[in-house]
């Protein structure tokens, strides 16, 4: 148990392909204890885990990168790293970080994986419907990957075995966070009752497992919400006593800013309903939280009250979704939006002269329609026209994109700027699986040349 007034946590990544400066000016200059690294999305664990089935290594592509700017650091200033970099296999994530840090001379380093997220073997297990409702039998045949979401105790695990370096795969972003609380605090999850400790951490983990999404770069929107220095914009760190008093804060020489309201933004992304916003360490409630301005660049989180953990986790489960066939053709000048969709119409029709019938095709004037529909009668004079397909066929996709390219010189008038691209496509639906069924291990190595 630290006898530490306060840990700090700093967020070194907010994604997998990150920026990497912010995470060395953390490592060198923030007096962390922690620096942690949150690279997986919803699609990003599946996509490794189709990078592992060719050979390739299936963690996070950037991890030798990110290790090389600041394993030295963190040595240095006895910081330890919590990631999710591991992605579809910790273990040779962990194998690949021993080898990097004999590489940099730190022997006696201890690198920790945890792993057993993927849950691809027991599909029996799983909840029989999606979150959409649908029958979860109808991907068994189509599933590349299932991951379920592992909460903080097995990264708890791997630091009470004084790992320095602790890689995971798919775990919950902000357990990532609250793993450290409770190995530092001794923190203990509510069973009967609720907990404002662990309420706070995973509070705190919320708010910082973006990265610099809570220091501006989410909240920046020119003349409407200036944000300084987004170039340089510095990645946030979280004071948390252990008593669960938490701050947010960042670097004061970095860009961006921490406010009220660059938090407020953060705690209610990606939040369904804030009075249960669950997560594998617990229930939590978000209704009573208060954000205090607590001086420059600092904010005050405090009223996040966590009830017991759910019985059941969630698993992310991806999918073959077949091929998607994708044309681009941009168009300017007067009567820019006319051109436009008289090419999308020829598009249309020649699909139709070629019985080309793609599952799934969307014809839109980035600019005009493509996010919120038709917006009325609008004259940009810019637009791209943008078609795409999907289908279980690659031919079929393909011709779709093929049939943009050719507007280039059969009209209508302009068209420039032609880009076609057919690629696979991974599906994502949601289902759960009991807790019981998730036995995750711990495996700790030390560092020897």
């Amino acid at each position: 148990m630290s006898t530490a007034e306060a840990v700090r946590l700093g967020s070194g990544a907010g994604y997998a392909g990150d920026r990497i400066e912010p995470a060395v000016e953390l490592s060198r200059d923030a007096g962390l204890d922690y620096l942690v690294f949150e690279c997986l999305g919803e699609r990003t664990v599946a996509l490794a885990e189709e990078r592992r089935r060719r050979g390739d290594p299936g963690y996070n592509p950037l991890l030798v990168d990110r290790f090389d700017a600041v394993l030295e650091n963190c040595a240095r200033n006895d910081i330890t790293i919590v990631t999710n970099m591991g992605a579809a296999d910790p273990d040779a994530a962990a194998e690949r970080t021993v080898a990097l840090a004999a590489d940099a001379g730190l022997d006696g380093l201890r690198v920790g994986s945890v792993a057993g997220s993927n849950v691809a073997d027991r599909f029996d297990a799983l909840d029989g419907t999606t979150f959409d409702g649908e029958p979860t039998e109808a991907y068994r045949d189509r599933t590349l990957a299932a991951h379920a979401y592992l909460g903080a105790d097995p990264i708890r695990n791997a630091l009470d075995a004084d790992a320095d370096i602790v890689l995971t795969g798919r775990v919950a972003d902000s357990s990532l966070f609250l793993a450290p609380l409770l190995h530092e605090f001794d923190w203990e999850f509510p069973h009967d009752t609720s907990s404002s400790l662990v309420g706070q951490g995973i509070a705190a983990g919320h708010l910082l497992e973006c990265a610099g999404q809570v220091t501006g770069g989410y909240y920046a929107d020119p003349g409407r919400a200036d944000v300084e220095d987004l170039a340089h914009l510095g990645f946030p760190v979280g004071e948390v006593t252990p008593d669960g008093d938490v701050t947010i804060t960042k670097l004061p020489e970095t860009g961006g800013e921490v406010t009220v309201e660059t938090c407020t933004q953060q705690l209610f992304y990606e939040i369904h309903d804030p009075s249960e916003y669950l997560v594998p360490d617990g229930a939590v409630d978000f209704t009573e939280v208060t954000l205090t301005d607590a001086g420059p660049d600092a904010v005050a989180v405090a009223g996040a009250v966590a009830a017991p953990r759910p019985d059941t986790l969630k698993v992310s489960l991806g999918y073959d979704a077949g091929y998607r066939g994708v044309g681009e053709l941009s168009y300017a000048g007067p009567n820019a939006r006319g051109r436009a969709e008289l090419a999308g119409d020829v598009v249309r029709e020649r699909l139709d002269v070629r019985g080309v019938d793609p599952a799934d095709l969307r014809v839109d004037l980035v600019g005009v329609d493509s996010l919120h529909g038709d917006v009325g009668d609008t004259d940009p004079y810019e637009t791209r026209l943008r078609v795409a397909a999907r289908d279980d066929d690659r031919e079929t996709v393909a011709a779709v994109a093929q049939e943009v390219e050719t507007l280039y010189t059969n009209g209508p008038a302009g068209g420039g700027g032609a880009r076609t691209d057919v690629e696979s496509v991974v599906g994502i639906v949601s289902t759960l699986v009991d807790r019981a069924t998730v036995s995750p291990s711990v495996s700790v190595t030390e560092v020897e040349r």
